[in-house]
């Protein structure tokens, strides 16, 4: 997914520990003023919460991995019987868009991964570095 960090970004649910009903946890990129929030949700209390604690001078890559850490948290719990429901959704229109990158090589497509976002990753692994390593070649990283 490339993320602008100007559009909403994702919910995830979770039971109240209290066991009165379920409750979201949603993470945007932008103000919203809270009656519209209340306006959209108006089965309960709105609770509003500003994901802090950046370092001076973050960009909109830091501030997204602020808010993934913070719904990570929720997206992991279990919901038990949901009768069907997603774990996880992202808002209508803001679906992640695939990108495919081709390279020579793994590091060839891993510098073109770091021309598209714009900097260089800031985590990768290589199941070459694995001893133990069965499986087919693999690289992840993040940015």
């Amino acid at each position: 997914m490339i993320d602008t960090g100007e559009n909403p970004r994702s919910a995830a649910p979770e039971w109240h520990p209290g066991g009165h009903g379920l409750h979201g946890h949603f993470a945007v990129g932008r103000f919203v003023k809270r009656s519209l929030v209340e306006s959209a949700w108006p089965h309960g209390f709105v609770h509003i919460k500003l994901l802090g604690n950046l370092p001076a001078g973050s960009d909109v890559v830091e501030e997204s991995r602020v808010a993934s850490r913070y719904l990570a948290k929720y997206v992991g719990k279990s919901l038990g019987p949901t009768g069907g429901l997603h774990r996880y959704e992202v808002a209508q229109g803001f679906e992640p868009v695939k990108v495919r990158l081709f390279g020579r090589s793994p590091e060839a497509a891993l510098d073109a991964a770091c021309e598209l976002f714009g900097r260089p990753y800031r985590h990768v692994w290589r199941s070459s570095d694995e001893r133990e390593w069965s499986g087919p070649p693999a690289l992840w990283a993040a940015w």
